[in-house]
Parts: C-alpha cells; sequence; structure tokens
C-alpha cells in the first residue's frame, strides 16, 4: 500500500502525460513544465489523457520512486487548470484513486496549532 506522509505537498499534473515516461521523463516534467524541484520529497501525480493510468513521482532519501496505477475499468476525474498544476491533499488523492468526485467542497474551521 502507497502511504505518503499526511502533511507532504502533492501536486497534480492537470495536462495529460506519455505513461511511457520513467524516472527522468518525469522529473524532467517536474522540473520544466511543473516548476518544481523533483528532489523535494513532495509527490507528484501524472494521469495519461484517456485517464486510465496514474503514475506518482516522489523523491525519498535514497532516490526516485514512482508508483503506478493502471484502472480495468472507469477513468480518473478531475478538474483542469489553468496553471497546468493543482496542489492537492492526501485526502483528495485518495478520492481521486478511489473514483469519487466531491461536487462541493466546504472545509469547515478547525483549531490550528501555532507553529
Amino acid at each position: 500500500m502507497f502511504l505518503p506522509e499526511p502533511n507532504v505537498c502533492i501536486w497534480l499534473c492537470t495536462s495529460p502525460v506519455d505513461m511511457r515516461k520513467s524516472y527522468d521523463g518525469l522529473s524532467a516534467l517536474v522540473s520544466k513544465q511543473l516548476q518544481e524541484n523533483p528532489l523535494s520529497g513532495q509527490l507528484f501525480v501524472f494521469i495519461n489523457k484517456r485517464k486510465t493510468h496514474m503514475k506518482i513521482l516522489y523523491f525519498d532519501d535514497s532516490g526516485y520512486c514512482i508508483w503506478c496505477k493502471r484502472l480495468e475499468q472507469g477513468q480518473f476525474n478531475f478538474r483542469t487548470s489553468a496553471q497546468g498544476k493543482r496542489q492537492i491533499d492526501w485526502a483528495q488523492l485518495r478520492l481521486l484513486l478511489d473514483g469519487i468526485e466531491v461536487k462541493r467542497i466546504r472545509q469547515y474551521k478547525r483549531y490550528s496549532h501555532p507553529k
């Protein structure tokens, strides 16, 4: 099971990606297209044009890791953005992986411990 840390930053690339790309190709996309550092430890989510394949690239303490999923039926549903990327949290990634689309989200106020 793929379990990232709860406070890790997750970036969803909202433009389709060629799923033949591997470590070097995806890290180049992170640098050039998403304008982020692929060595930052953040997660970068890529989905193909047909929305049936997903790859998640991240860098742990010793090297690059890729997690991938291919759907046998259905598609990954997400909204595109003009910037070509969108920041999501762990809960939104789980919903995307499980095929649940939330039309309206309302985040209720919660206590936040001052840092």
